[in-house]
């Protein structure tokens, strides 16, 4: 018991930190709650690198120490600090704020569950906690646009986990083991596994909004604060990204998983962008963008087990992700939730215009940023496993996210509208500290992706 706990210091020390920032709460100390949960965040962050070259499980397999559970770890938990950061920005002095930041860090302990998953029971409390959770940020500010994105994106999990869980069944059944390493068994068995892995796409799918099951995102984005949208965006989608590489990794490839997978991964990717280029809502057109990088991502999932690019290429990008998508939603909070707010953004404030340019660029992969390096990976990956044709749909379907891109980077530097020169205030600090480091990780961690695995 002793020697499993010490390999979960950093999820013990952000449960702890939950508990106070709860407590901080309900004392009416939404300040000591925010610094609670950043001291949590760091302190978790710091305890996990000890632990990054170790490979090993804990709690009879239940819950894996790797490469994939470390990176994810030291990934989110910072993310999860900026996006305090901008929650504070946007709710600062509201009621239920210390709420607010005790449910992001609590959300972000399930999405810890999800990238280390060893078990199917595991993996259901993960996707439980997360989506939760969840739900109540997205209704956080009880008006109308909120209660719709929170009842519709409640009604879609409880449907999408209710079908992930009974079909966990076959493969418990067909396994005689819940624990993922133990998938083995079910080589021979195609139709157990196939059914088997339709509801685990369902599950996790929904929290990665994949095509089809993405429907809840645009809505849940827009109607949930900006904070909460770029928390959503990131973390929760990340967390289901890494939970997909440790399940699949031990699914016999004689089911057609990597198929099936490589088929969602064009159809999400291509639609995404479809979708994102007719939208005037900005937050609804980084909704939709953030779709189409979850089928980025799935071409390092189709890759496992055969291409050496695949588990780096999922962990740069996800990487790259999180800064330049934080970074992007920091920008919308200050300039305003529509594109006709944008108009003369890059004018009026330079620097935030500058930075709004290189998120967008490196989302779409454009060399040297981070996200060139995390999409490089990713069709590197996928021509080592023979799917030229998915890679190539990547490439062009990063073609046409310069396209919807455009749309926000053009009228930022138009003429500024009478109606709003003179109007816009300066970014609050918290906002500064986040597009800050956010741009010097999209900026610079392109040149030093040498500090990652492969």
């Amino acid at each position: 018991m002793a020697r499993d706990l010490s390999f979960l210091i950093p999820e013990i020390l952000l449960s702890l930190a939950v508990v106070a920032m709860l407590i901080a709460e309900m004392a009416r100390l939404a300040r000591l709650a925010l610094w609670i949960g950043l001291v949590g965040l760091t302190a978790a962050t710091l305890a996990t690198l000890p632990l990054l070259a170790t490979d090993t499980i804990v709690f009879g397999g239940t819950y894996r120490i790797d490469l994939l559970n470390g990176w994810a770890k030291l990934i989110l938990l910072p993310g999860t600090a900026l996006s305090l950061l901008l929650a504070r920005a946007e709710i600062a002095g509201k009621e239920r704020e210390g709420s607010v930041y005790s449910l992001l860090c609590l959300v972000t302990l399930g999405a810890l569950m999800l990238a280390g998953a060893g078990d199917m029971m595991m993996l259901v409390l993960g996707v439980v906690l997360t989506g939760l959770g969840s739900f109540a940020l997205v209704a956080y500010p009880r008006d109308d646009a909120a209660t719709e994105a929170g009842m519709k994106y409640l009604v879609f999990g409880a449907v999408t986990g209710s079908v992930m869980i009974y079909g966990l069944t076959f493969w418990f059944g067909g396994a005689g083991s819940t624990l993922f390493a133990d998938l083995g068994a079910l080589d021979g068995k195609p139709l157990i596994a196939i059914a088997g892995l339709v509801a685990v796409i369902v599950g996790l799918g929904y929290k990665a909004s994949l095509v089809p099951f993405h429907f809840w995102a645009p809505d849940a984005y827009d109607g949930a604060p900006v904070s909460v949208a770029a928390y959503l965006s990131v973390i929760t989608k990340t967390a289901a990204i890494f939970a997909f590489a440790q399940v699949l990794r031990d699914l016999p490839t004689g089911s057609g998983w990597p198929l099936v997978i490589a088929l969602i991964s064009a159809a999400t990717m291509t639609y995404g962008y479809l979708a994102a280029v007719v939208q005037t809502n900005l937050v609804r057109l980084i909704a939709y963008s953030s779709v189409a990088q979850s089928g980025y991502f799935l071409m390092g999932i189709v890759a496992l087990g055969v291409s050496p690019l695949a588990v780096p290429g999922v962990i740069i990008m996800a990487a790259a992700y999180v800064a330049m998508n934080l970074g992007a939603f920091a920008i919308v909070l200050v300039a305003g939730r529509h594109l006709d707010n944008i108009r003369g953004f890059g004018r009026t404030h330079p620097i935030a215009g500058v930075a709004m340019v290189v998120f967008l660029l490196s989302l779409t992969g454009i060399p040297p940023l981070f996200g060139f390096v995390g999409k490089v990976y990713l069709f590197g990956a996928a021509i080592e496993a023979g799917y030229l044709w998915l890679a190539i749909i990547g490439i062009l379907n990063s073609v046409l996210a310069l396209g919807v891109y455009l749309r926000i980077v053009v009228p930022m530097y138009q003429a500024v509208p009478e109606d709003v020169a003179g109007f816009r205030n300066s970014p609050h600090p918290a906002l500064i500290a986040v597009i800050g480091v956010t741009s010097v990780v999209t900026l610079g961690m392109g040149l030093l992706a040498g500090l990652f695995p492969g």
